[in-house]
């Protein structure tokens, strides 16, 4: 086994399925193109993958430390700029008028949360 057990295939990563509730799950905010948000998410972590892919040929290939170094700071800030354009949006369009007082509470509950493990 390499020393290098960041790395994960393809194959082994599990994500959770979208969530019934569509007012705390919402992700698309554009108001003319609400496909075209996600889409350029999703180019955004087709980059991010191909970044680790990189990361992962270039440890194969045996690269210098330093360089391969380099890539995972390189990959680490896209994903961090990707959670905080995600947190934006989410702030900004999720939260905007809850239905009742209570729902607010529970919604801030939640993004206190979210930001809690964000800078875990």
């Amino acid at each position: 086994m390499p020393p290098y057990p960041l790395l994960l295939a393809s194959s082994d990563l599990q994500f959770a399925p979208p969530r019934a509730n569509a007012q705390t799950a919402c992700m698309s905010h554009s108001p003319d193109d609400p496909e075209a948000d996600r889409r350029a998410l999703q180019i955004r972590l087709r980059k991010i993958t191909g970044q680790l892919k990189g990361v992962e040929a270039m440890i194969e290939g045996d690269y210098e430390c330093a360089e391969v170094l380099n890539q995972l700071v390189s990959a680490r800030r896209a994903i961090k700029s990707l959670a905080e354009k995600i947190i934006h949006e989410h702030l900004e369009h999720c939260l905007t008028a809850p239905a009742s007082s209570e729902q607010g509470k529970r919604q801030l509950r939640e993004v206190a949360q979210m930001l809690k493990r964000y800078v875990e």
